[in-house]
């Protein structure tokens, strides 16, 4: 997989490239044309308390705050795709996803496809990235996730203890740690929790710990969390006939246990 984030993408629109682009995929010339007269020639300004800055006039990029600058953008970037079959470009307004299938062992395909992206666009690399709120690193470890989500978690324990002195009882405690503190020690769990170290497993279990003696009640492990998420998970997946990880499970001659999924790693 490779992830891209364009730096500054929504302000670095060009109208002329826009409008370009927006004339072949068919477009009225009129809409085109209101399009064009709305990117160029904004004024903008600063006002900070009876201060205002001197004006300045904007061609490129969209407005602030406007709800068509997502639009915009992924219009602009509506060519951007796959050229192999085995390959898959997942956008979300400025943030890019490659996935490519590597089969027999030939990358061949997915290689080049980074190629032609690197070739379009200034490509920096860096060491960790945040996808769909797990931060993933270029070592595969998880530790950079683990610490961010005990950073957050830590900030939150602040206000179940304001509560405590509040003298709200237990339960409503409890349902405060779950829906604020429990959600963000258990984000993507089932992703992470699997292949963490146990220094940071231990980590994240001490902040459960904490929550815990300032409820007065107990909390389930983390541990006991990720177990029963992923049994729902795979559960989900063998009643749904049509998901793609359907075929990984199959069940052992007795018909009551299914057979260990087979994983290999490769270099």
């Amino acid at each position: 997989m490779l992830f891209i984030d364009f730096s500054s993408a929504l302000n670095t629109i060009i109208p002329q490239q826009l409008v370009n682009k927006l004339n072949l995929l068919g477009l009225n010339t009129s809409l085109c044309n209101w399009i064009l007269d709305f990117l160029t020639g904004r004024p903008q300004s600063v006002c900070v308390g009876h201060n205002t800055s001197s004006t300045t006039t904007l061609s490129t990029g969209a407005p602030q705050g406007c709800v068509l600058r997502p639009l915009l953008f992924t219009l602009l970037t509506h060519d951007c795709t796959a050229k192999f079959s085995s390959n898959h470009i997942i956008k979300f307004t400025d943030d890019t996803t490659v996935v490519g299938l590597i089969s027999n062992n030939d990358e061949t395909p997915y290689r080049e496809e980074v190629a032609q992206l690197v070739e379009c666009s200034a490509v920096e690399r860096v060491s960790s990235t945040k996808f769909l709120g797990v931060h993933i690193t270029e070592d595969l470890t998880w530790t950079t996730n683990t610490m961010s989500l005990s950073k957050k978690a830590q900030q939150r324990l602040h206000f179940l203890r304001r509560l405590k002195r509040a003298s709200l009882p237990p339960p409503i405690l409890t349902t405060f740690y779950r829906g604020t503190i429990e959600r963000v020690l258990t984000s993507c769990i089932a992703v992470w929790y699997g292949n963490c170290s146990a220094a940071d497993r231990k980590t994240l279990q001490r902040t459960v710990n904490t929550a815990a003696k300032i409820i007065g009640a107990s909390l389930p492990s983390l541990l006991d969390t990720f177990l029963a998420g992923c049994s729902g998970k795979a559960t989900s997946i063998v009643k749904e006939p049509t998901h793609p990880s359907h075929h990984l499970f199959q069940l052992l001659p007795s018909g009551r246990r299914y057979r260990s999924i087979r994983a290999a790693l490769q270099d």
